[in-house]
């Protein structure tokens, strides 16, 4: 990312970083946090309904947030990219959901990374039928069959 030009991170969390029922953020995530910090501006952006979960997991990684974010529309993050110092091809917004995440970051010129979804554990999922299902919807919208 750093020949990319990335200045900043916009990072969802289920899923992403961590499992969607788990609210406590790996030694190996917070790790990888801690090092980007040196190089990024972080940021977490979720749609997430619950404040409460959404700031525990901010806090842990002393990280501002987002929760709710409402992705794939435009406006909460539009918000968030506004306060950044960066232009929205300098942030990179990184997600485990095509129709989601991706599709967000596409609307706004950012630059985005698509991941697998991690478990409980942080491990990747093998099977991952909901993304699956994603990832091939979207090869068939853009004609990128690859």
């Amino acid at each position: 990312m750093l020949s990319k030009d990335i200045k900043a991170l916009i990072l969802d969390v289920d899923g992403t970083l961590i499992s969607g029922k788990d609210p406590v953020i790996s030694s190996e995530v917070k790790n990888w946090i801690d090092n980007s910090k040196k190089y990024f501006y972080i940021y977490l952006f979720s749609n997430n309904p619950s404040k409460k979960r959404i700031k525990l997991i901010a806090n842990q990684l002393d990280l501002k947030f987002t929760y709710s974010g409402g992705k794939p529309s435009k406006r909460k993050l539009k918000k968030i990219l506004d306060k950044i110092p960066y232009s929205s091809n300098k942030i990179a917004i990184i997600g485990d959901r095509v129709f989601t995440d991706i599709l967000v970051g596409n609307r706004l010129k950012m630059y985005t990374i698509l991941v697998d979804s991690v478990d409980h554990y942080g491990n990747k999922i093998e099977k991952n039928n909901f993304q699956s299902i994603e990832r091939y919807l979207a090869k068939i919208i853009t004609g990128d069959f690859s």
